[in-house]
């Protein structure tokens, strides 16, 4: 492919992800740490980005599929190396000086009439006839001449080549071998089963009714809901093999997007439900700077006495026949936040990074403070705020 035609087809497809979030160049750059006139560059095509992580957290952003990334990845791969090839094109040989070619023999004057012989003058002697040079020999001494100047030119100066683009590096949470843990992720979970909140961008009438916990993702999906407050994500790890042990070593928090809460009516999947056990958690705070996953206990009140269910600390390790579940609870206050995990592991000598998104797509949690909060009543049929049902809060 032309490197034209890679960098373009590139910057068309970043075009495709700025135009699909809608916001301006100076928004999306706060985001991404460049500058306006650097994201309008490769959206141009005029510049293509050294390293594909900056266009990895804009696809993250503008909420690209793991296709979309995948297809941007290799893109971006073919204009880099169009990239590489006009910045550095391969050198043009040295000329080689030519031969000199021999001096000509200088032509004898036109020989006039022969004089009369002198019968009395002695006898000069005769003028040896120079040899011309065989032409074979010219020739050997031309490729001589040849030969020694590029040697000289060879020696005098490096050989360069051109070099080949570095390979394409692989990214968090990919490897060239399978992995050797699978993992599965839960992302629609309410606090002990009945109690949650969604922020909906819909007047109370236009909302269906709360649907049982099972069938919360379809219900969110349908409202493009998104969690109120507090998102919680339960992450199944489970080895490959019996008995070679995967370790999982550490779980990181990624912020990609940081905005105003969302100004959208909170409705409250329950009356509130106090559930008998919370199990032990990552507790991660949105609202820091660099947020972390900090191990939390659990509490059992299902017996006569309740009973503190210690919290695990990394590391953790993973075979077919002892699975792992890690759950998270992600909350926020301040900020309309999207966010993904990072799990580093290491199993048989080989290590890597998975990255644990929501179906390719970030995590999603904002605040819900000074939101009007809807209940809904079952006994009329309808949503019904605070205030009408006698609670606060």
């Amino acid at each position: 492919m032309p490197k034209d035609a890679a960098v373009e087809e590139f910057a068309g497809l970043v075009r495709t992800l700025k135009a699909r979030d809608g916001r301006s160049y100076e928004a999306l750059g706060r985001r991404l740490s460049v500058s306006a006139s650097t994201l309008h560059r490769y959206c141009s095509g005029a510049t293509v980005p050294e390293g594909f992580a900056v266009v990895d957290r804009l696809a993250l952003l503008c909420g690209a599929d793991e296709e979309e990334r995948r297809a941007l990845e290799a893109a971006w791969t073919e204009a880099d190396r169009a990239r590489r090839r006009t910045a550095s094109p391969v050198p043009s040989p040295t000329p080689v000086p030519a031969a000199p070619e021999p001096d000509p023999e200088p032509s004898a004057p036109e020989p006039g009439p022969d004089p009369a012989p002198d019968p009395t003058a002695p006898e000069a002697p005769r003028a040896r006839p120079r040899r011309a040079v065989p032409a074979p020999l010219l020739v050997a001494a031309a490729v001589a001449l040849v030969v020694l100047a590029l040697a000289a030119a060879l020696l005098g100066r490096p050989t360069r080549t051109a070099s080949a683009p570095a390979p394409a590096s692989t990214p968090p949470g990919r490897t060239a071998a399978p992995l050797p843990f699978t993992w599965t992720i839960g992302s629609q979970l309410w606090q002990g089963g009945c109690g949650h909140t969604y922020l909906v961008d819909r007047a109370p009438g236009a909302v269906a009714p709360p649907p049982v916990a099972a069938d919360s993702g379809a219900w969110a999906g349908t409202h493009g809901a998104v969690h109120g407050g507090e998102a919680l994500v339960r992450i199944t790890l489970q080895g490959r093999s019996p008995s070679d042990a995967v370790v999982l070593h550490a779980l990181h928090v990624r912020v990609v997007d940081r905005a105003a809460p969302l100004p959208w009516n909170a409705y409250r999947m329950d009356n509130g439900c106090g559930g008998a056990v919370t199990p032990r958690h990552f507790a991660v705070d949105l609202d820091r700077p660099r947020p972390l996953a900090r191990p939390v206990d659990g509490v059992d009140a299902s017996g006569a006495e309740v009973r503190t269910i210690p919290a695990v600390s990394f590391p953790y390790k993973v075979t077919s026949s002892d699975p792992e579940e890690l759950l998270v609870s992600a909350r926020t206050a301040g900020c309309d936040c999207r966010w993904y995990l990072e799990l580093e592991w290491s199993a048989g000598g080989r290590s890597g990074t998975v990255r644990i998104t929501d179906g390719g797509k970030p995590f999603r949690t904002s605040g819900t403070a000074g939101r009007p909060a809807y209940l809904y009543d079952s006994a009329e049929g309808r949503w019904i705020t605070d205030a009408e049902s006698g609670q606060t809060g």
